[in-house]
C-alpha cells in the first residue's frame, strides 16, 4: 500500500521551500497549506523544522498543537529532536511520529530508547543523503550542510536494527530540483530493510512518483514543491495512481495516535 505524504519544511512561523535544502523561499502560513492537503486527501503530513539546528531544539510545538486540532491523519515531526523528553513533548502536542537525524547520528542508542518507550512505529529515522560515488552515499545532518562520514546504506542498516520503524530518505542532490527521485538510492535502501521507506526530494511530475514506487520500491512518497506551487493536486495524484493500479490507502479522515 502506497502512502501519499505532504512534506512541509518550516522556518519560524512560515512554510518555506528550498533547492538542495538551501536558498529558502517563504511560501506562506503552514496551517493553511496543511489544512488544504488534509482536505485534498493526504495520507500523512510531515513537518520539518528547517532551522532547529540553529536553536538546538524543535520549535514546532505550537504549530503541531494547532494542526492536530483540525487534521486527523498521522503527523510526523522532525528537526532538532535530541532526547526522549523532546519526543514525549512533541507526541503530547499532537505528533504521531518523530523523525530524528542529528541526535541519532551522535547517539544511536537514542533510536532504541525512543522505540522502546513509544513503539518503533513512532521512531522515524531521517536521512539526508548525498551521493559520494556511483552507488555510494554519505549521510549528512543540519539540512545537508554537515558531513557525518557515515555510509548511508550501513547507517540505515544499523538504525533499523536498533529499532527505527520507518526511514524518511531525503536526497539532498535531488531535493527541490523537481527532476525526479534518486532511484538507485531508494532501491539500495528499500531492498535492504523490512521497514517502510519514504522517498523525499525531487518530485516534479507523476512519472517521478511512479518511478519511486515501481523502480525504487518506496512505500510512501513525500511531496513538497509540486504541491506548494500547485503543479499537481493530491486528487490528481491519487487518481493517476489508481489508474496505474497502485494500491492506496482509502481516503478517509480518521485519527491515528501511537
Amino acid at each position: 500500500m502506497i502512502r501519499l505524504i505532504a512534506r512541509l519544511d518550516i522556518k519560524g512561523e512560515n512554510l518555506i521551500k528550498g533547492v538542495h535544502l538551501e536558498g529558502l523561499r517563504v511560501m506562506g502560513d503552514p496551517q493553511a497549506f496543511s489544512q488544504k492537503y488534509y482536505l485534498d486527501g493526504a495520507d500523512e503530513l510531515i513537518y520539518i523544522d528547517s532551522v532547529a539546528s540553529l536553536y538546538g531544539r524543535n520549535n514546532l510545538t505550537e504549530i503541531v498543537r494547532r494542526t492536530a486540532k483540525d487534521i486527523f491523519v498521522p503527523l510526523t515531526v522532525g528537526g532538532g529532536v535530541r532526547s526522549v523528553e523532546d519526543v514525549r513533548h512533541l507526541l503530547a502536542s499532537g505528533a504521531d511520529k518523530v523523525a530524528i537525524n542529528t541526535a541519532a547520528v551522535k547517539n544511536p542508542g537514542l533510536i532504541s530508547e525512543v522505540s522502546r518507550r513509544f513503539g518503533s512505529q513512532c521512531m522515524v529515522l531521517s536521512v539526508e543523503a548525498k551521493q559520494a560515488a556511483p552507488g555510494k552515499w554519505e549521510a549528512y545532518t543540519d539540512n545537508g550542510r554537515e558531513k557525518t562520514g557515515l555510509d548511508v546504506v550501513e547507517w540505515v542498516r544499523e538504525a533499523v536494527k536498533l529499532g527505527a520503524g520507518e526511514v524518511l530518505l531525503t536526497s539532498v542532490d535531488k531535493e527541490g530540483t523537481k527532476k525526479g527521485f534518486d532511484i538507485p538510492l531508494l532501491s539500495a535502501i528499500s531492498e535492504l530493510v523490512n521497514v517502510p521507506v519514504i522517498a523525499s526530494g525531487g518530485m516534479g511530475n507523476l512519472d517521478h512518483l511512479f518511478d519511486a514506487v515501481e523502480k525504487g520500491h518506496a512505500n510512501a512518497v513525500a511531496m513538497a514543491s509540486v504541491l506548494h506551487y500547485g503543479q499537481l493536486t493530491l486528487p490528481q495524484i491519487r487518481s493517476a495512481c489508481r489508474e496505474r493500479n497502485m494500491v492506496l490507502r482509502d481516503y478517509e479522515k480518521t485519527s491515528s495516535h501511537c
